[in-house]
């Protein structure tokens, strides 16, 4: 599979940045509240942490026929960072298939926010060589849930560690 570049991409209100190691401090403040954990468990990163982790995320997948897109969510309107959109792209007999998550840190949530950066990356994704694009969503997350339907996915009957499988086709 060729390479495709993580670039930025612009929706109304939103950048969405292609991650930076240097993101790790704000995106810790971010993503410190426990609440975000309620569906995916663990705790929140210290900011430490989270810069290993964004290291081996920018360094990309060891695996060559998988790219790893990564991207923080920047809400113009207050100059800075919100939450994550992201895209792991691999081949598949049909073409290539995105599966795709996006997190937006509490204070900034029920602001449309995640459904918008949602959006932007199918949009981007749809420009690019994929053909599905998936979601794992707990079957208790209503919100994501949403973000999942308003960007065209729908849900299958595949469950996937207790996660119910989204699906929408870009291209026959």
């Amino acid at each position: 599979m060729n390479p495709i570049a993580t670039e930025a991409i612009g929706t109304e209100r939103l950048n969405l940045l292609p991650l930076r190691v240097e993101h790790a401090e704000e995106m810790a403040t971010v993503l410190s509240d426990p609440a975000l954990r309620t569906f995916i468990g663990g705790t929140p990163d210290t900011p430490q942490v989270l810069r290993s982790r964004y290291q081996r995320m920018v360094a990309g997948s060891p695996d060559p026929t998988v790219a790893w897109h990564n991207w923080v969510i920047q809400f113009r309107d207050e100059a800075r960072l919100t939450g994550t959109v992201q895209a792991t792209i691999s081949p598949s007999d049909h073409g290539a298939i995105a599966e795709i998550a996006w997190v937006v840190g509490t204070p900034w949530q029920g602001r449309g926010i995640a459904t918008e950066a949602a959006r932007g990356l199918v949009a981007w994704l749809s420009e690019q060589r994929v053909h599905t694009v998936i979601a794992h969503i707990h079957p208790d997350h209503l919100a994501s849930a949403a973000v999942a339907t308003a960007c065209g996915l729908t849900p299958t009957d595949d469950l996937h560690d207790g996660e119910i499988r989204w699906r929408r086709r870009i291209r026959q």
